[in-house]
């Protein structure tokens, strides 16, 4: 069945967990969580390999209903796009933390050392993560990926700061909370991986409200671990999270959402809140982590371009906007541009028919009509470019902001809506334009969970240049810096880090603090940096005009969590875009 949109009709909702019942299951988890603190890592190794066999079996029904809450048909490539999101990187997070424990069982910790390291100007050290192994160089062709460490790690220090959980091991063991995230339905599979395996502790998953109709599926692919009594998934809205997170025997709690829930969790009702920050009254005083989202920038730093060059970097753009219908903590929301550049007309105006030649996508996060008109209404020069319809917001840009003007809501709040902005700045060489765009993003807009630089090969031939974009990586303040390409590509990797860049606190939470996946276990990881070529040899598989996604997806799957030659044959064909 459809909608009068003509999108699939949503699953249906899921009822909530009575409160008495989440005492229940509080308790059983309670009751194991020193058995599974207790757990050898090779029985570890074998639980992972059975949650692999389930998603390899459940993967279809995952996309499926997915798909339908989404808008997209079967085959089509917003069908593409949820498995892209959802079980390619779950899976692929399954083969990593394998890879990892099977190197703490042989060594103690992952073996970083093996990997090609450098040591920034500052002395900070840097190692690259990906391409992990042969599997990644034929996957992610001319992609990778670094880790740098906060200042005092060293190559000889570096072991002693990885694998915590497996070097100190607490062996009365922990229950974590995970808040599931409503959009991006990897988020509370890989949250709950990361609590389990990397932080040791059972877990009790409660979905969002938003997807919770995939909470009986994950059930299912993490079954060996439900039928032990060491994970179990609940539901319901703000009585169940304000039930659990307040429960005496919750010993930790992980989100990602929004700051605002954060700040509800943590300091209590809206009235009186800012009050009790001050006085450092905290409503919950369990232990905290988070990620957050951010008004994410996108940095184009000028240099001599081909027009398919500004044509295909102008897609880029809007594939970061488009994806997910741009309910993503990371979907591009900030263009960053030299306002003397030469080719900057030329870049917005192919930017702007990329937004139009986008095909609209269902609003399915509540709210989001509401958001964006906000934004409308504030700008007068915003631009509709997608189309408009019921269940839709259009692609939307609101260029030619003020940048003097640091309390614009383009600049402070996340929109979660189809919306793109843009600020230029002066400027047109890299050493001119650098400086003022990292300090920009750095004290102007808000949150640091992740940024773009977009840089010509060319450019950075030039020393000056060179020089200006180094010292650029070095001094922007986010968590996942991604060059010439989506930032969403470190969130999939696994084993880079994945959060706000380090030094918030519960007062100031912005983008959250801790991080996620990480499979190398670093201890002291500050931001991972995630390289692409400026013009890769394939297509992103993120554009919407990637055709071979649908068919793409499935197979890879299976590939990222178990790859071999065959598989790898079965899945290039369909690469290519």
């Amino acid at each position: 069945m459809s909608t009068p949109a003509g999108f699939p009709e949503a699953p249906p909702a899921v009822p909530a967990t009575p409160l008495k019942e989440l005492d229940v299951i509080v308790a059983k988890l309670v009751s194991r969580k020193a058995a599974f603190a207790a757990l050898s890592v090779p029985e570890r190794l074998v639980l992972l390999d059975a949650i692999i066999d389930r998603l390899f079996e459940n993967q279809d029904a995952w996309a499926a209903l997915e798909s339908r809450a989404k808008g997209a048909w079967p085959d089509s490539l917003g069908y593409g796009e949820v498995y892209m999101s959802g079980p390619v990187p779950t899976s692929r997070h399954l083969r990593m933390l394998k890879l990892a424990l099977a190197d703490v069982r042989d060594f103690g910790a992952p073996r970083a050392d093996k990997r090609a390291m450098s040591v920034r100007e500052d002395g900070r050290l840097v190692v690259n993560v990906m391409p992990y192994d042969l599997w990644d160089r034929a996957a992610f062709l001319g992609y990778s990926a670094d880790v740098w460490m906060e200042p005092g790690v060293t190559k000889e220090t570096l072991k002693a700061n990885q694998a915590e959980a497996y070097r100190k091991p607490n062996l009365v063991g922990k229950l974590s909370l995970v808040l599931g995230a409503g959009n991006q339905s990897s988020i509370p599979m890989t949250d709950a991986l990361h609590k389990l395996f990397v932080d040791n502790s059972v877990v009790l998953i409660k979905m969002n409200p938003v997807n919770e109709y995939l909470g009986p599926v994950f059930r299912k692919i993490f079954a060996p671990l439900v039928d032990q009594g060491f994970l179990e998934v609940v539901y319901g809205g703000a009585e169940q999270g304000a039930y659990l997170c307040n429960h005496a025997d919750v010993d930790d709690i992980h989100i990602t959402g929004s700051d605002q829930t954060h700040d509800a969790i943590v300091w209590g009702p809206r009235e009186g809140r800012e009050d009790r920050k001050k006085r450092g009254e905290r409503a919950c005083t369990k232990p905290i982590s988070s990620e957050l989202g951010n008004v994410t920038p996108i940095v184009i730093v000028p240099g001599e371009w081909s027009d398919s060059d500004i044509a295909f970097h102008a897609e880029s753009v809007a594939a970061m906007v488009s994806n997910n219908a741009s309910f993503n903590c990371i979907a591009g929301k900030l263009l960053v541009t030299p306002k003397d550049w030469k080719q900057r007309d030329a870049f917005m105006t192919a930017l702007r028919q990329a937004l139009r030649d986008t095909p609209p996508k269902k609003a399915y996060y509540p709210g989001a009509r509401d958001r964006w008109q906000k934004f409308i209404d504030g700008h007068t020069q915003a631009e509709t470019l997608g189309k408009d319809g019921p269940d839709v917001v259009p692609w939307t840009l609101i260029p030619n902001l003020d940048a003097v003007n640091k309390d614009d809501p383009c600049f402070r709040v996340e929109p979660f809506c189809g919306v793109l902005h843009e600020v230029a700045l002066p400027g047109d060489t890299a050493v001119d334009f650098l400086p003022r765009a990292v300090k920009f993003c750095n004290d102007t807009v808000w949150g640091t969970l992740a940024a773009h630089v977009i840089i010509h090969p060319s450019t950075r031939k030039d020393p000056a240049s060179e020089a200006a974009f180094q010292h650029a990586l070095d001094d922007l303040r986010y968590g996942t810096i991604a060059v010439n390409q989506w930032a969403g590509l470190g969130f999939g990797l696994m084993n880079t880090t994945w959060g706000a860049h380090p030094g918030h606190t519960l007062e100031d939470i912005q983008s959250g603090i801790g991080s996620v996946h990480n499979t190398f276990l670093f201890d002291k990881a500050q931001k991972s940096v995630v390289w692409a070529p400026f013009r890769p040899l394939m297509k992103p598989v993120w554009f919407h005009t990637h055709r071979g996604t649908p068919k793409l997806a499935a197979p890879l799957v299976r590939y990222s969590a178990r790859p071999s030659v065959l598989r790898l044959l079965k899945i290039l064909p369909h690469a290519m875009g």
